[in-house]
């Protein structure tokens, strides 16, 4: 029998999800984030259990939060979580509810479901975070990656937090757009060029392909936030 230490694999969040029960996981949203969030927290963002609350840790924003279960999956493979808490999510007295909320759940940066904030939120952060001087030990500025959903960047205060980003050359800001084609109007040239036309350097790659992810993310991009679009298109 599997026991929930054993719980830490990618292949391993089908099983952590299905200890959710009940309907209301969003299952669509939460499937579109799965690969994206498990490449973040397994293969780029420097951040642990144990430096949750570091200044110097790499932050990831949620903005996609009405379908938080992969993220809860993906936390719990990780270690912020501890497995049954899983088990008792949305319950009176979980602290695991529909969107996810950052004074209750050990690793989440933002409380987040009405979309249209995390991107912001996340643009103040890096600056925030520049203006500290803050710094890894290795030298580098802290990364802040938000995921936003296609369909979310519809909203208004992501246009605005998209040209202010660009304007001041704020690099250590990434956006993961995972688009499953839910935007109500689209974008003439795709979504990689609304951010390009803003000063971004856009990437396009496949939301399943974890070494591409992975690549997408980690090239760097010196003086210009990034955008990487994440394809998970049926």
């Amino acid at each position: 029998m599997t026991t929930a230490a054993a719980l830490t694999r990618y292949a391993d969040l089908p099983a952590l999800i299905g200890l959710m029960e009940g309907d209301e996981k969003h299952k669509g949203a939460a499937h579109s984030t799965l690969d994206v969030v498990w490449v973040l927290y397994d293969r780029v963002l420097a951040v642990t259990p144990g430096t949750a609350d570091d200044p110097a840790r790499d932050r990831f924003l949620l903005s996609k939060g009405h379908g938080p279960a992969a993220f809860y999956a993906v936390l719990a493979a990780k270690g912020f979580l501890d497995v049954p808490t899983l088990r008792s999510w949305t319950a009176f007295d979980s602290p695991l509810g529909h969107h996810p909320d950052r004074v209750l759940v050990p690793g989440a940066e933002i409380g987040s479901g009405s979309l249209g904030h995390g991107l912001p939120l996340g643009l103040g952060t890096a600056l925030g975070l520049r203006a500290r001087g803050v710094h890894r030990a290795d030298g580098a500025e802290p990364r802040v990656v938000v995921l936003v959903g296609d369909g979310e960047l519809d909203e208004g205060s992501n246009h605005e937090a998209i040209a202010v980003a660009g304007r001041l050359g704020a690099d250590n800001l990434t956006v993961v757009a995972v688009d499953n084609a839910s935007s109500s109007h689209g974008w003439p040239g795709g979504i990689g060029a609304r951010f390009e036309v803003e000063g971004w350097t856009a990437r396009d790659v496949h939301g399943r392909d974890h070494d591409a992810l992975y690549e997408a993310l980690t090239r760097p991009h010196p003086g210009r936030p990034l955008a990487v679009v994440a394809r998970v298109r049926s």
